[in-house]
C-alpha cells in the first residue's frame, strides 16, 4: 500500500509542471522519494565517451545537486549493462542508442532523459581500397566488432539505409577491433565499422581512411552517439532524483567541455581512459557534448523510423507512442 502511495505520489508530481514549484518546496517533495538519502548506483565500466558519468563522480557534480552515489562496473559487455540498468542492479547508466534503444522498445524497463555526445564510431576501409562509397560494398564484407544485432551492424545499418543501400545486401562479419583491421588487410573483409579512437593510429599512419561518420558526416554529427538512461521503475518512483542525476550529468558535460584537458587527465589517472594522451585529448575533442534535448529527440525519432524501415523495430509500430514510452527530456522545465 505504502508503495503505492508513493508511485501516486510521484505520478503526480511529475504532471506538475517543475516550474510551480519553489526551490523549498522541491526539497521537501524530494525527501518523500524512495531513493531520497540512499545511495545511488550509477552504471559505468570507464571509456573515454561515457566519461561525464566519471567526471560527475569526481568532481562533485552529483554531490553538488545533494546526491551519494557510487559508481558501479557493469559485468557481460552491452548486454550485461542493459540487463544490468533494466532490472535495477544500476540505477543510472548511459550507452550507444544503436545498442539500448531496441531492448527499450521491446520492453527492458528504462526511460532515456537527455543525450550524451555526438560522435564516436566510423566505418573505415584500407587506404587503398577500391571502396569508395557504401554502395561499393554491396554484396561485400563489413566487419562488425560486437556482433550481430550490436551497436556496430545498427550503426552500419543506417549508413547504409541514409544512402539507399539495403542493408541485407550487405555481408556481415564479427571481428574483434584489431582482428577487422588485419582482415582488411588480408581483403578477408572489405570495409569495418571501428571506434574513432581505436582507428585513430591507423588513420594517422595511412593504413584506413573513412567512407562514412557519426563523427564528420553532415546527416549524422548533429545527432547523439550516447543516450543517459535511467532504470524504470527508479524514474517512475523517484522524478526529483532522476531529475538531479540529469542535472549533474549536463553539468559534468558543461564542464569537460570547458575542461577537456583536465578531463582527460582525471579519467586517465582513474583508469577510465587509456591510451597516448594527445590521442586521447584529439579524439575527445571531436565529441560535442554540448548537444540538446531537441537533437536528441529529433535523432531518437529519426533513428526509430530507420530501424523501422530494415526491420530492427516493428514497421507498424507508432513512433510517437515509442518516443513518449522511451524518452523524457526531464530537464526541459529548468
Amino acid at each position: 500500500m505504502k508503495k503505492f502511495l508513493v508511485v501516486l505520489f510521484c505520478a503526480a508530481l511529475m504532471a506538475a509542471p517543475a516550474a510551480a514549484m519553489t526551490k523549498e518546496e522541491e526539497d521537501a517533495a524530494w525527501r518523500k522519494e524512495p531513493a531520497y538519502g540512499r545511495v545511488i548506483k550509477i552504471g559505468y565500466n570507464g571509456g573515454l565517451c561515457l566519461g561525464t558519468f566519471g567526471i560527475a563522480q569526481l568532481k562533485g557534480f552529483y554531490e553538488a545537486e545533494g546526491l551519494k552515489t557510487e559508481v558501479i562496473r557493469m559485468a557481460g559487455g552491452s548486454s550485461g549493462q542493459i540487463d544490468a540498468i533494466g532490472t535495477g542492479k544500476v540505477d543510472v547508466t548511459g550507452d550507444h542508442i544503436a545498442t539500448m534503444l531496441v531492448p527499450t522498445v521491446n520492453g527492458v524497463r528504462v526511460k532515456f532523459t537527455t543525450g550524451i555526445h555526438s560522435g564516436c564510431k566510423s566505418l573505415y576501409v584500407p587506404v587503398d581500397s577500391p571502396i569508395k562509397t557504401t554502395a561499393d560494398l554491396v554484396g561485400k564484407y563489413v566487419a562488425i566488432p560486437d556482433g550481430i544485432g550490436g551497436s556496430d551492424q545498427n550503426i552500419s545499418m543506417r549508413f547504409f539505409n541514409h544512402d539507399k543501400v539495403d542493408p541485407r545486401q550487405i555481408k556481415w562479419k564479427v571481428a574483434e577491433a584489431g582482428v577487422a583491421v588485419m582482415a582488411m588487410k588480408k581483403g578477408e573483409v572489405q570495409a569495418a565499422l571501428l571506434g574513432d579512437q581505436f582507428a585513430k593510429k591507423f588513420l594517422d599512419s595511412g593504413e584506413l581512411r573513412i567512407i562514412r561518420s557519426l563523427t564528420f558526416d553532415e546527416d549524422f554529427k548533429q545527432e547523439p552517439c550516447c543516450i543517459h538512461a535511467v532504470n524504470l521503475d527508479f524514474y517512475n518512483e523517484n522524478p526529483l532524483t532522476v531529475k538531479k542525476l540529469t542535472r549533474a550529468h549536463e553539468a559534468a558535460s558543461a564542464w569537460v567541455m570547458e575542461h577537456p584537458e583536465e578531463a582527460v587527465a582525471v579519467l586517465q589517472a582513474n583508469k577510465w581512459a587509456a591510451g597516448d594522451p594527445k590521442l586521447v585529448l584529439e579524439i575527445f575533442k571531436t565529441y560535442d557534448y554540448s548537444i540538446s534535448d531537441e537533437a536528441t529527440e529529433a535523432a531518437l525519432r529519426n533513428i526509430i523510423d530507420d530501424y523501422k524501415t530494415f526491420g530492427l523495430i516493428d514497421a507498424k509500430k507508432d513512433t510517437d507512442a515509442l518516443m513518449k514510452q522511451v524518452w523524457d527530456p526531464v530537464l526541459g522545465n529548468d
